[in-house]
């Protein structure tokens, strides 16, 4: 929902150029915490294996949305369970 909001949010500003926006809540989520977060939230069993890291994998990724608060007014209101919930009841309607 955030996402789709961000989205909606660029579309009602557009202007004259390129713009570029990151949407995301600038906190750092790891693989297996969204996986965790996925189950919990969701009271599904996803199989996983860990394992090494693959040359190439990026060790760290965090959403700087500054510019999508200043001139958006956007900011993310949800957290990485109800972005788990949404996602999983759009996917069982499908």
């Amino acid at each position: 929902m955030d996402l789709a909001e961000g989205h909606v949010a660029a579309l009602d500003y557009l202007s004259e150029g390129v713009h570029i926006y990151n949407f995301g809540s600038g906190q750092g989520t790891s693989v297996l915490q969204l996986l965790k977060a996925f189950e919990n939230t969701n009271s599904v069993k996803v199989p996983y294996e860990i394992v090494g890291r693959r040359p190439g994998d990026v060790a760290e990724c965090f959403a700087d949305a500054s510019k999508a608060e200043r001139e958006l007014k956007w900011e993310a209101k949800r957290g990485i369970e109800a972005m788990c919930r949404d996602a999983w009841r759009f996917q069982c309607n499908q």
